[in-house]
């Protein structure tokens, strides 16, 4: 029989409010506008490290810390195919298929490695964050890692990364 022990974490303060606009196939894009984002995080484990999947005080902070540097950024997802980032002095300059322009102080921009910044892309974001940072200070890999980013109420993606 296979088994597993797991945690969930879902904060009041796991949350960010952002901005964004999803890039379609067909070149168009939605227009900008933002959410209250709110991040639950499950992680699992086959066996238990001192009667614990991993100690809820140590993973806390690493998520805060995350959803804190997502926080009032307009979000660009600078591996999309057909985004142009022009790098100004103070600016981004951001060309969109459709041929609208974006130019925004690079102070309120987050280029994000992702494709798109779908609530789906973004939670996939946050995974490999959590995970690379929970292994760089603890040494520790869940062998299931879930992250929900609900954008508004009632509606949310997950995406689960497993240990490789």
């Amino acid at each position: 029989m296979k088994t597993a022990f797991s945690i969930r974490v879902y904060k009041q303060y796991f949350n960010f409010a952002s901005s964004h606009f999803m890039l379609f196939k067909d070149g168009t894009r939605e227009p900008l506008h933002g959410h209250n984002y709110r991040v639950q995080v499950r992680g699992n484990a086959p066996e238990l490290d001192d009667d614990m999947v991993f100690d809820f005080l140590n993973i806390k902070p690493i998520v805060r810390k995350i959803c804190d540097s997502l926080d009032h950024k307009l979000l660009i997802p600078k591996n999309h195919s057909t985004i142009v980032i022009e790098d100004r002095e103070k600016n981004y300059n951001i060309v969109c298929p459709d041929e609208s322009v974006f130019s925004i102080p690079k102070t309120d921009v987050l280029l994000l490695p992702i494709e798109n910044t779908s609530a789906e892309r973004i939670a996939a974001y946050l995974a490999a964050e959590i995970k690379n940072e929970v292994f760089a200070k603890y040494k520790f890999e869940f062998n299931e890692l879930e992250i929900e980013v609900e954008e508004t109420p009632g509606q949310s993606a997950v995406y689960t990364l497993f240990k490789e």
